[in-house]
C-alpha cells in the first residue's frame, strides 16, 4: 500500500518475497523497481535557493517572557516577549492560539527568524518571526529544541 505523503520518490524498491505463477511458468520476484519523476512537492512550486542565501537567514533560540491575547489582530493570536539572549528582548506576534494557552508559553524555548525587518500588525511592531509547523488551517505546532540552550543560540 503506498501512503500519499506529498512528497514524489524518483525511485521506490519494495522488497516483495513472493513467487509469482502465471500458468506454466514460475517466477520469484524479490524486487519490484518503479522510476518517478525527480523528487518535488506535490502541488507545490518549490525556489530552490544557494547556501550564501540560506546562511543569510538568522535562526535564533529564545525564551518566552510573556504571552498575551492580541483580539485587534485579524486571526487569533498572541502578542510574545521573547528574550534571545545578546539580541536583546523581541516582541512578535502568533497565531498559535488553537493549540496553545498564554501560561503554556511562559520559559518555553522557541525558534525564530530574527533579522526580518519589523512589521506593523493591527499597530503592533512584530520584530521576529516564530516559527512552526502547520499541519492544519489555524493549526501551528511550535519549533524548538530537545534540550534547554543558552538563548540567542543560532540554528543551522
Amino acid at each position: 500500500m503506498l501512503i500519499n505523503t506529498g512528497y514524489v520518490f524518483s525511485s521506490i524498491s519494495l522488497d516483495l518475497g513472493f513467487t509469482l505463477r502465471c500458468g506454466l511458468k514460475t517466477a520469484a520476484l524479490r524486487t519490484l523497481r518503479l522510476k518517478l519523476p525527480p523528487l518535488q512537492l506535490v502541488g507545490v512550486i518549490m525556489t530552490t535557493i544557494s547556501w550564501d542565501d540560506f546562511e543569510k537567514i538568522e535562526i535564533r533560540v529564545g525564551t518566552v517572557l510573556s504571552a498575551e491575547p492580541f483580539p485587534e489582530a485579524r486571526n487569533p493570536a498572541y502578542k510574545l516577549t521573547v528574550d534571545f539572549g545578546p539580541l536583546g528582548i523581541k516582541q512578535t506576534s502568533a497565531q498559535i492560539t488553537m493549540r496553545y494557552d498564554p501560561a503554556q508559553l511562559y520559559g518555553r524555548q522557541v525558534l525564530a527568524v530574527t533579522n526580518f525587518g519589523p512589521r506593523k500588525i493591527a499597530g503592533f511592531k512584530s520584530e521576529v518571526l516564530v516559527l512552526g509547523a502547520v499541519p492544519g488551517e489555524g493549526d501551528v505546532v511550535l519549533l524548538n529544541v530537545d534540550e534547554k540552550v543558552e538563548n540567542g543560540t543560532r540554528i543551522f
